[in-house]
C-alpha cells in the first residue's frame, strides 16, 4: 500500500536540476553532440533502438544522453516516445535473403556460396586497451575493392535441399501476425508473438539463458548456421496502388541456429532451427535470441521441459527490462503502511517468543530447585 508524500515538490524540482547539472558535467568539456553518439557509440544506439522497438538513431542517441548512458533508462524513454507516434500501417515482411550484406559468418560450412565476410567485428581483436584512441589518433580508411554481386543463400536452404532440416513453413493465408505493443500477452504463445517479445527482450537476460542451454540445462547442441548483418528494404502495400511502395532501408542482424533433433513418431531425425532478428548490429543478442527460441520449442518437438530456458511463461514474463526495472525500482516508493504493519507483527511475534523463552527458563529453574 502506498501513501502520498507531502511537501516533496520542491525537493523533486531540485533533484531534477541536480540531475541536469550532473548530466552536463564539467562545463569546460564540450557537450556531446548526437551525431557523435550515432557515429561513435553505434552499438549502444543499436541496442536502444532494438529493445526500445523504434528504429531512429538520433532519438536513440538523444535518449542515451538524457539517461546519462543508462541503457535501460534510455530504452524506457524511447518506448515512452514510441507510444505517442501515429501508426499508418504495417510493412511487408522483410526479405533478409535479399539483404545488402556487410557481415556474414557461418560455423557450419567453410566455403559458402557468396563467401564469408568478416565485416566490422571484435572477434579477432586482442581485448587490450588502446591508449592511442585516447589521444585521438587518425584512423585510416578501410580498403575497398570492387566485387560482383553474388547470391548468398542461407545455410538452412543448403540443408533443406537434402531434406536434413525441418521445413521453414509457410504462413497460413488467414493468419494475422500479432502485435505485442497493442495486445496483452497470453500464454501459450504463437511463435511469431514469442519472437517479437524475444527481439526486444533484455540482451543480458537472454544471453544468460542462452548460456544456460549450453551448460546442460536444456540438452541443446547448436551450430551457428549463419549470422548476417546488413541493410534490408522496407515496403508498404498501399490499397490504391498495384505495387508495394519502398519506404527506405533498415540495418538488421539475423541469426539462424542449427540444432540436432533425434526425431519422433511424427518427424525423422533432422536439424531444427532457432531464429533471431534484431535492429542494428547486435549479433550477441541475435544469437542469444536464437538459442532461446529453440529452447522454447521443446514442447513442439516432444522434448522434456526441464530447464528455465524452456519455460515460455518464465522466459517471456521476465525478459522485458522496462517491466523488470519498474517492478524492482518501485520498491523505492513509500511503503510506510506496509512496513508499519510488518513491524507490529514482528514485535508481537518477538514478544510471544520472549514470553515462551522466559516461561521455559522459569520452568527449568523450578525443576532444578526440586
Amino acid at each position: 500500500m502506498y501513501v502520498a508524500v507531502k511537501g516533496g515538490e520542491a525537493a523533486i524540482a531540485n533533484a531534477h536540476a541536480l540531475l541536469a547539472d550532473r548530466r552536463r558535467g564539467d562545463r569546460s568539456v564540450p557537450a556531446l553532440r548526437l551525431d557523435q553518439i550515432v557515429e561513435q557509440l553505434a552499438l549502444g544506439v543499436d541496442r536502444v533502438m532494438s529493445e526500445g522497438s523504434l528504429y531512429d538513431r538520433e532519438l536513440a542517441a538523444l535518449a542515451i544522453v538524457q539517461a546519462r548512458g543508462d541503457m535501460i533508462e534510455a530504452i524506457f524513454l524511447v518506448r515512452a516516445y514510441r507510444t505517442t507516434l501515429p501508426r499508418f500501417g504495417y510493412t511487408k515482411a522483410i526479405d533478409t535473403g535479399a539483404m545488402l550484406v556487410e557481415r556474414r559468418v557461418s560455423a557450419t560450412y567453410k566455403d559458402l556460396p557468396g563467401g564469408q565476410l568478416l565485416g566490422p567485428t571484435f572477434d579477432y581483436t586482442h581485448r587490450l586497451l588502446d591508449p592511442e584512441l585516447a589521444a585521438g589518433r587518425d584512423v585510416a580508411e578501410p580498403q575497398q575493392r570492387a566485387s560482383e554481386a553474388e547470391a548468398m543463400p542461407r545455410v538452412s536452404a543448403i540443408l533443406a535441399r537434402e531434406g536434413l532440416i525441418e521445413p521453414d513453413g509457410d504462413m497460413p493465408q488467414d493468419h494475422v501476425p500479432g502485435d505485442i505493443t497493442r495486445e496483452p500477452l497470453e500464454f501459450p504463445m504463437a511463435r511469431d508473438i514469442r519472437l517479437q517479445a524475444l527481439s526486444r527482450g533484455d540482451e543480458g537476460f537472454l544471453l544468460a539463458l542462452g548460456y544456460s542451454t549450453q551448460r546442460g540445462y536444456a540438452r541443446n547442441h547448436p551450430f551457428v548456421g549463419e549470422v548476417r548483418i546488413g541493410e534490408v528494404e522496407l515496403e508498404l502495400d498501399v490499397a490504391e496502388l498495384p505495387f508495394a511502395v519502398p519506404l527506405g532501408s533498415v540495418r538488421v542482424t539475423e541469426c539462424q541456429m542449427v540444432n540436432q533433433f533425434k526425431g519422433s513418431a511424427k518427424a525423422p531425425p533432422q536439424f531444427t532451427r532457432g531464429y533471431g532478428l534484431v535492429f542494428g548490429q547486435s549479433e550477441r543478442k541475435a544469437m542469444a535470441m536464437a538459442l532461446c527460441d529453440r529452447a522454447l520449442r521443446a514442447s513442439e518437438f516432444g522434448e522434456d521441459v526441464v530447464a528455465a530456458a524452456q519455460d515460455e511463461e518464465f522466459v517471456i514474463s521476465h525478459s522485458d527490462n522496462v517491466q523488470a526495472t519498474g517492478f524492482v525500482e518501485h520498491l523505492k516508493l513509500p511503503h510506510y503502511v506496509d512496513f508499519q504493519a510488518e513491524l507490529d507483527l514482528v514485535r508481537r511475534m518477538r514478544a510471544e517468543h520472549d514470553a515462551r523463552e522466559n516461561a521455559g527458563k522459569a520452568e527449568e529453574k523450578r525443576e532444578a530447585a526440586e
